[in-house]
């Protein structure tokens, strides 16, 4: 069976127990939403004692099933004052499982001002130990230090100097599989200031010396499915222009049609997209000796992630993603590749999310501190967010924080959350899924861009968004969800690998009624942690201005959006 650590940090104490029972078949967002249920106060101060900050596992981590060693974190939002699910790949959680390990919670606040790791040995043991030599250093220092202290066959999982100065925006990094480069983020909703609050600098996972070894209830049988699926996604693989490319892709499928969102969602096209496009990243991948291809955990078969290097060659930051350079780039006026590669690597190194950062500043430029396109000007700001100057704060808090410090009155957010990219105008689905869900706008929690309809007209979209939240959150709580799109033919099948793994049903009903009980549940801790119907809005202004690039608006009222959930 799996089990737990319970880390209490005013005791400055570590228990290891077998995890409870009906915990056990939970994984990723699912199981956050039901340890945080019964055990959060939704109430509670997000940086006081009563909130938890929790690690966990997937469904079906430390299997042969592609993508399944996904790294979840989760608590009361420091920014959204809700429930935070934020999802990630590396390598911890793979080593958590070889541990045998699906869930650490970590509780209440430490008596003084020190920090503090935990560290997983390779023989199995978890033990607090004193981390002031590491305070003040930002992840890629403090991997590098690791490494030289405790050797290279481990994990971590870390927080920077905007985690310690506990930024409503700070990022929790995890390392890479082989590189061991901190480029991995669960990036949204303030986690890291909660790791900051609990005065835990990073968790460090060895490589154990003897691999846990799960008792399936048919290891025949979820091996056989595994394989089916893994195949599924390695074909799909094949024309996956993630896995050709990389999720840098993705400019060239919105930089035409205005969903890539432009000057701060101006609604403007941006004819310059191309120079920082999939053209660009991939002849500088050639010409510098960076690669795509690369799988950010063990067992990867879609392998989105890269390498990207600088002029000269150097390693400049990894898992370059489109979200970071459509925010930075197009959003920002920006047309330096090597510039937005720049800034991923400051915001992964001091960790704070690259969405509200580059919407933050975006909000800079529209208010006029800044010139559009003023690569400089913003690596100058995010210097002085590292450096912790009065606005550098503020910087650190998000886009919401700027937003008002400076005046704007179109700030893109929803529970405080800065938009990811992609303009809602034109994407109806996805702007209903910012709208409502428990997240605030988070495209991976329903992205309604796809091939199977037409996105841009009202028609259906409220039952897409609907449908792919639901989905979405049982992904979430199994595999990377880009894999996931290659096995929908298939979902069934997760229902049995649930039996063959868990024992009990086998029917696909296991499934999807995890998504949707995993929603009612992030719905109704927000309830109670006061937020209203009011909260499942997008900012007026996508009702009120057009799109210039389409004529489109958001138009879809606000009962359609309150009854969303009523399933």
């Amino acid at each position: 069976m799996w089990s737990k650590l319970t880390i209490d940090m005013g005791a400055l104490t570590v228990e290891k127990q077998t995890l409870e029972e009906e915990l056990q078949d939970l994984g990723g967002r699912g199981l956050v939403a039901q340890y945080l249920i019964k055990n959060v106060p939704p109430s509670c101060d997000p940086l006081g004692k009563d909130n938890h900050l929790i690690f966990c596992t997937s469904v079906f981590a430390g299997t042969r099933l592609t993508t399944a060693n996904r790294l979840s974190v989760g608590g009361k939002s420091p920014l959204t004052g809700g429930i935070k699910e934020s999802n990630s790949g590396g390598y911890a959680a793979a080593l958590l499982a070889d541990h045998g390990l699906k869930l650490i919670t970590v509780k209440s606040l430490p008596d003084n001002d020190k920090l503090w790791i935990l560290r997983i040995t390779r023989d199995g043991k978890a033990v607090l130990e004193e981390a002031e030599e590491y305070r003040g250093m930002n992840n890629y220092d403090f991997v590098d230090a690791i490494k030289g202290k405790f050797g290279d066959k481990l994990a971590t999982v870390s927080i920077g100097s905007a985690g310690e100065r506990m930024y409503r925006a700070a990022s929790i990094q995890i390392s890479e599989f082989n590189s061991g480069h901190p480029s991995r983020a669960a990036a949204r909703g303030g986690l890291g200031a909660l790791m900051g609050s609990k005065g835990l600098k990073a968790i460090v996972i060895e490589k154990p010396e003897e691999k846990f070894k799960f008792e399936f209830n048919d290891e025949e049988k979820f091996n056989e499915l595994a394989s089916r699926l893994n195949k599924m996604v390695a074909e799909g693989a094949k024309t996956d222009p993630f896995h050709n490319i990389g999720t840098i892709a993705t400019i060239e499928a919105t930089g035409e049609n205005g969903i890539l969102p432009v000057k701060s969602f101006s609604g403007q096209l941006f004819p310059q997209y191309k120079e920082v496009g999939a053209t660009k990243f991939m002849t500088n991948l050639a010409t510098r000796g960076g690669r795509n291809k690369i799988p950010c955990q063990p067992g990867c078969v879609l392998q989105c992630s890269n390498c990207y290097n600088d002029e000269d060659g150097n390693y400049l930051t990894s898992g370059f993603e489109y979200e970071t350079i459509a925010l930075f780039g197009p959003n920002c006026g920006i047309t330096d590749l090597d510039a937005i590669a720049r800034m991923d690597r400051i915001c992964d190194d001091i960790g704070v999310d690259t969405i509200d950062t580059a919407n933050a500043i975006a909000m800079c430029m529209e208010t006029g501190k800044l010139e559009w396109g003023d690569a400089a000007g913003t690596l100058n700001l995010l210097k002085e967010m590292a450096d912790g100057t009065g606005f550098g704060q503020v910087m650190g808090n998000g886009c919401e924080a700027v937003g008002k410090e400076l005046g704007s009155e179109r700030i893109p957010v929803v529970k405080h959350q800065a938009m990811a990219a992609y303009d809602p105008r034109n994407t109806i689905g996805t702007g209903i899924t910012y709208a409502t869900s428990p997240m605030g706008a988070d495209h991976t929690a329903g992205l309604t861009m796809g091939r199977a309809f037409d996105d841009r007209g009202r028609a259906a979209q409220a039952y897409v968004s609907n449908k792919l939240q639901v989905a979405m959150s049982f992904a979430d709580s199994m595999m990377c969800i880009f894999a996931f799109a290659h096995v929908v033919p298939a979902l069934p099948l997760l229902g049995e690998m649930m039996g063959a793994m868990y024992g009990g049903s086998s029917e696909y009903s296991r499934v999807t009624t995890m998504g949707v009980k995993t929603l009612l549940t992030e719905r109704g801790f927000n309830k109670m942690a006061g937020m209203t119907d009011k909260d499942d809005r997008l900012p007026e202004f996508f009702k009120m201005e057009r799109s210039q690039a389409t004529g489109s608006r958001f138009d879809i009222d606000d009962y359609e959006l309150d009854v969303l959930f009523e399933f």
